[in-house]
């Protein structure tokens, strides 16, 4: 038979935090951030070429198309820029047309 042991219990003792499920003392974070106060919520991204009713997307028009694509040259992912699907391939082709005739370049020197 297992001996008892007196005056000790499974949960741990004051002062001696668990792990939660957050890998932290204090358990899981909430949405709102690092204190879990909800201050700050991240607004939907709206397609900006479907608010402005822009259907086709000019190749050549540089200061449209700069704002869309990274310092280093990378075009930048819809999830970022928040375009929809049917003009961000618009887009990329668009980029990829002025890359071709050297109005934006392929890649930035260091």
């Amino acid at each position: 038979m297992p001996e008892e042991t007196q005056g000790k219990s499974s949960a741990p003792a004051e002062g001696q935090g668990t792990q939660g499920p957050g890998g932290g003392p204090r358990g899981p974070r909430g949405a709102g951030g690092p204190g879990g106060r909800g201050k700050f919520f991240r607004r939907k991204k709206v397609c900006k070429f479907c608010t402005e009713k822009i259907d086709a997307i000019p190749y050549r028009d540089v200061r449209l198309l700069q704002q869309f694509v990274a310092e280093r040259g990378k075009i930048v992912p819809r999830r970022l820029t928040g375009v929809c699907t049917t003009h961000q391939r618009r887009l990329t082709r668009a980029i990829k047309q002025a890359r071709n005739i050297a109005l934006l370049p392929f890649a930035t020197r260091h």
